[in-house]
């Protein structure tokens, strides 16, 4: 086999993401084109060769996916693709893998780019959730682990980039159409739930003009069911038993999920080539994305409940000092018929263009526009056997941990599935609002008083809007060392806002003189849904959504005396402004060819932040507006090498300073001050504030690498990599006192004394650092290269081990979220003749993670590792040689066979479950067609 030397060309067009298949680089090089291998593979295998060429012949280390037509990347979730590359990982959201860290690093260290533009996102942060984006509108994905100067994002942990199709480049029409049915592994868990989803693609590129217009169109609308029987616990306190405590299940809220996304896409891309000299694009992307869930479940106070526990009935676990088991008599639950919708609408527009002034000389112009709203709406309703505390019939409720970490089981003695029984009505006071019982009447009535909530709504919005324009420019030199300049501006205008609200549910008609539970009226019955996976039968269930919607329940705002609120809800504004200039390298080093890049960037930030300082006055909130802003620089230089040491082997260097950008909701400019006269806190201080810090500045870093590559194959090569981070800034929890001399008492209205006037103030703030450290190791390995019958089978595996010493700016250790200190993967695969058949594994070790936590606000919890497993097969007639068929591909696969759980910590024994979650396996069977 007779390989080639990359030309400058060649590299440019492979690290554009234009050209990835060497065919391509032949069909553009007249002078090399008997020296490259065409490679007539298509499928699978085809997408192997054209993510190998892209990262062949990038001059950063990268790694990529690639698809060899448009809706045919090798997975259904762009997610699942790229958590199976070398240092990458996903996390799971609902079932669905979601959150991707790099290298150790959680998705708020990594940039994520659209062609390039960075991206909004539908989260409160700037981490994307990637379920939101559908594969089969991608042409593919390239991941970049080093940075070079003209990269437009920023992330300590490298960037992400999605690309759309090129029309010209395609070169030919293509029609085609996809569809898949779906069908999740559990049946019904709800009684109004799906089970059963779809999903529809059809594609048009073509090519118009002479081939001077291009257009590139794609449309799919998706209908994705999923289920779940979640345990999830309220905490672990201790209990006292024979003189000694132990821990014991302080209460539990498990319940059954089936949830349906809903997402319609489109895209379209223009891409104009009038002359030689001058190509402009235009492309668009729109996303509808609607999550609708249904919960069921019965949350069971236990050691925090108001049963009583027989100590005699206590088992320890003495290794870890944890009580498996216990029975509480008198106990009353909530049953719980919860409903959710999470709506999110992204648009996004882009223009780039660019002109050769001369054979020297060109320039380039981008600009772009895209938002995305996101709205939630997440009721809770509850019943149970009577109102308040004290009514209604109570249980003598056991729990028994198996040993494992699957959470418990329960034992019970009441019917929860008796519609005469359990009624609609909140069975525990919980809610303290005095807005709530003033509306009611109840304040100073202890039997009635803080017993009007029969259920409550959780209803965010975020909205994120973000605009860039870039100017660059590029010279060609005749030098022997370096090939061309490049240099340019950029500007990034981010807009992103927070509203944070929710509503007491209090049935329709409630008073002191009507203060009963009411039976769930029978058109909105739906039967019963089962819980038997933690042993507490069948309950009622009932169609929440509609009865809130007809009118049976009254609706109170929680932020009238709840100041939590206007603390979460924030603008954050950051306007970046950046210079750089970046010189590509082609030179020799002795006989051994050099190519790459070395450059620097000049980023300016202004970030400001509009918010609210609110206080509990006498039970009513008081609010005043807040706007602070901060400015900041950084200069980040980047070098990346390679080295071939001959037409297959290279060395690869890297080096560069870099920069993760303070998660939004850590950023903002929110407080929530209190004030309490003669009771100091522990430092001395009478004030509290908490909030955000609007005056956070980047977390810095920075990396090194250092990898071996060996192209031993067209379809295969390996690698070696070695990865070191030295952090010098980080972003941590404090506590810290502040002088609030002057400010008077949200109460009365006047300033303390002078000795009261100091504050212990938490928020985020910046310090600490140390080092992450790491190797890779990549191999593609077709088996042909043993012997021409194997031809058609293959593998690609990859492991990554990462260690970390990070300190705290108090000098603590600290754990980095995000950080799995194993991860592997492996794809085993066949293709021949038009059958496809593979396995993926996708493996990571323990890691801290966000996750949704009350109020819908991030919570960091540990999660435990997994290991998920998925198998496709399918057929390609026109490759099996059925010539009336040819176009025509079906496929069949099955997601999470082993149906691994989504599990997460409390505590530090594994039977402190806070979350365990099944979600079973789902089946898709699927077709394409190409015209």
């Amino acid at each position: 086999m007779s390989m080639f030397k990359p030309s400058i060309l060649t590299i440019a067009l492979a690290t554009a993401g234009i050209s990835s298949f060497a065919s391509h680089a032949q069909e553009e090089q007249s002078t090399a084109k008997n020296d490259v291998e065409v490679i007539e593979v298509k499928g699978f295998r085809g997408s192997v060769v054209e993510s190998i060429n892209t990262k062949r012949f990038s001059s950063e280390v990268v790694e990529s996916i690639s698809a060899e037509d448009i809706g045919k990347l090798p997975d259904s979730s762009i997610a699942e693709s790229i958590a199976r590359l070398p240092g990458l990982t996903a996390q799971r959201l609902d079932g669905r893998a979601s959150r991707v860290s790099v290298r150790g690093f959680s998705e708020n260290e990594s940039a994520t780019t659209f062609n390039g533009r960075e991206q909004v996102s539908i989260g409160d942060n700037r981490g994307v959730e990637f379920d939101l984006y559908p594969s089969e509108i991608m042409s593919g994905v390239t991941v970049y682990k080093t940075p070079n100067a003209s990269l437009d994002a920023e992330g300590i942990a490298g960037v992400i980039d999605m690309q759309t199709v090129k029309p010209l480049s395609k070169g030919e029409r293509v029609i085609m159409f996809n569809g898949q049915l779906e069908q999740s592994g559990f049946d019904k868990l709800n009684p109004d739930a799906d089970d059963k989803g779809f999903r529809g693609t059809v594609s048009y590129i073509d090519q118009f003009a002479d081939d001077t217009i291009g257009v590139a169109f794609a449309y799919n609308t998706m209908s994705s069911p999923n289920q779940e029987k979640r345990w999830n616990s309220w905490g672990y306190p201790e209990f006292d038993v024979d003189g000694q405590n132990y821990s014991i299940l302080g209460g539990a809220k498990p319940f059954v999920r089936s949830s349906t996304l809903e997402r319609d896409s489109a895209m379209l891309v223009i891409e104009a080539a009038p002359t030689d000299r001058l190509n402009m694009t235009f492309d668009a992307l729109y996303v509808d994305f609607t999550d609708e869930k249904i919960l069921r479940g019965i949350e069971v106070p236990f050691a925090w409940g108001q049963g009583t526990i027989d100590p005699s009935s206590a088992v320890v676990d003495a290794e870890s000092g944890f009580i498996t088991s216990a029975v509480t008599q008198g106990q009353r639950v909530v049953v719980r018929n919860d409903y959710e919708e999470r709506n999110a609408e992204l648009t996004q527009f882009g223009f780039n263009t660019k002109y050769d002034i001369s054979d020297d000389w060109s320039v380039e112009f981008d600009a772009s526009r895209s938002e995305v709203e996101r709205q939630i709406w997440s009721i809770e309703s509850y019943s149970g056997t009577g109102r308040g505390d004290n009514n209604g019939v109570a249980d003598n409720i056991g729990y028994a941990f198996d040993g494992g970490n699957t959470g418990a089981q329960f034992s019970h003695e009441l019917d929860y599935s008796d519609y005469g029984l359990i009624q609609l009505g909140g069975p525990l006071t919980w809610a303290t609002s005095k807005a709530l019982n003033d509306k009611y009447g109840l304040t100073g009535l202890p039997d009635y008083e803080n017993t009007a909530q029969d259920g409550f709504i959780n209803a965010p919005e975020i909205n994120d809007e973000l605009s860039t324009l870039k100017l660059a420019a590029s010279k060609v030199l005749d030098n022997e060392y370096i090939s061309k300049i490049n240099f340019g501006m950029s500007y990034r205008d981010r807009e992103k806002s927070k509203k944070s609200e929710g509503y007491f549910m209090t049935l329709s008609g409630f008073s002191v003189d009507n203060p009963g539970m009411v039976s769930v009226p029978e058109q909105y019955r739906l039967g019963s849904a089962s819980l038997d996976f933690i042993g507490m039968g069948d309950m009622i269930a009932y169609d929440t959504n509609a009865l809130v919607n007809d009118g049976y329940y009254d609706l109170l705002q929680e932020s009238l005396n709840e100041p939590k609120h206007l603390t979460r809800s924030w603008t954050v504004q950051e306007k970046v402004t950046a210079f750089f200039v970046q010189a590509d390298i082609n030179a020799e080093l002795g006989s051994i060819p050099v190519t790459g890049n070395v450059g620097v960037r000049y980023v300016k930030t202004e970030q400001s932040s509009q918010g609210y300082e609110a206080s509990d006055v006498n039970g009513l909130v008081q609010a005043i507006p807040t706007d602070v802003s901060h400015d900041y620089s950084h200069i980040l230089p980047s070098l990346n090498l390679s080295f071939a040491i001959d037409e297959d082997q290279t060395i690869r260097f890297g080096a560069a300073k870099t920069i993760s950008r303070a998660r939004l909701d850590e950023m903002h400019a929110s407080l929530e001050t209190s004030f309490s006269p003669g009771q100091p806190d522990d430092s001395g201080n009478y004030w509290t504030v908490s909030g955000g810090n609007p005056k956070l500045e980047p977390k810095e870093a920075t990396g090194f690498d250092l990898s071996y590559e060996n192209y031993f194959d067209a379809e295969g090569y390996f690698s070696a990599a070695f990865f070191y981070k030295d952090i010098t800034q980080w972003i941590f929890d404090d506590n810290y006192t502040v002088d609030l001399s002057g400010k008077p008492n949200p109460a009365s209205g006047e300033v303390p004394p002078v000795d009261q006037q100091t504050g212990t103030r938490s928020s985020k703030v910046n310090g600490g650092g140390g080092d992450l450290w790491g190797y890779e190791l990549a191999l593609t390995l077709p088996f042909n290269i043993f012997h021409s019958s194997l031809d058609g089978f293959g593998i690609i595996a990859s492991h990554t081990g990462v260690e970390q010493d990070i300190q705290d700016h108090k000098g603590n250790e600290y754990e980095l979220p995000g950080l799995s200190d194993q991860i592997d993967s492996l794809t085993v695969y066949f293709e021949r003749s038009g059958f496809q058949a593979r396995t993926s594994m996708r493996k990571r070790s323990d890691f801290k993670g966000d996750i949704y936590g009350a109020g819908f606000e991030t919570t960091q919890v540990d999660i435990k590792g997994e290991t998920i497993w998925d198998a496709q097969v399918g057929y390609d007639f026109g490759e099996g040689g059925v010539e009336s068929l040819d176009g025509l591909s079906v496929t069949f696969q099955v997601q999470n066979i082993t149906e691994e759980p989504f599990v997460s910590l409390q505590g530090d024994s594994d039977l402190q479950v806070r979350d365990y979650q099944d979600y079973g396996r789902t089946f898709l069977l699927g077709f394409s067609y190409k015209l």
